[in-house]
C-alpha cells in the first residue's frame, strides 16, 4: 500500500480541484481525504495500492480544466485510510 499526503500548489482553489480529486480517487479505489489549505494549496492524505500511485499521481498533477498545478509535494505517511474518500471542509 501506498500511504501519503500531498500538498499541491498553483492555481487548485475554486476551480473544482477537490471534487476532481474525489472523482478521481473514486475511480481508482483510493480512500482518505482532500481539503483547501489557508495559503491557497489543497491537501490530500491518501492509501491506496501501490500500482495505483502512478495514475493517482499524474491525475492530480494534471487537475481539472480550470486549474494550473505548479508543484506537488509528497510525503509518505504512517496512517492508512480505508473506506472511501472525501472532500473535508
Amino acid at each position: 500500500m501506498k500511504n501519503c499526503r500531498c500538498r499541491v500548489y498553483g492555481r487548485v482553489q475554486g476551480v473544482w480541484f477537490r471534487k476532481f480529486t474525489q472523482n478521481i480517487a473514486n475511480e481508482l479505489g483510493v480512500s482518505g481525504w482532500v481539503r483547501n489549505m489557508p495559503d491557497g494549496s489543497v491537501e490530500i492524505e491518501a492509501s491506496m495500492p501501490k500500482n495505483v500511485w502512478p495514475k493517482f499521481y499524474e491525475a492530480i498533477k494534471q487537475g481539472p480544466p480550470l486549474a494550473r498545478v505548479d508543484r506537488i509535494e509528497v510525503e509518505d505517511i504512517d496512517k492508512s485510510y480505508s473506506g472511501g474518500f472525501e472532500v473535508v471542509r
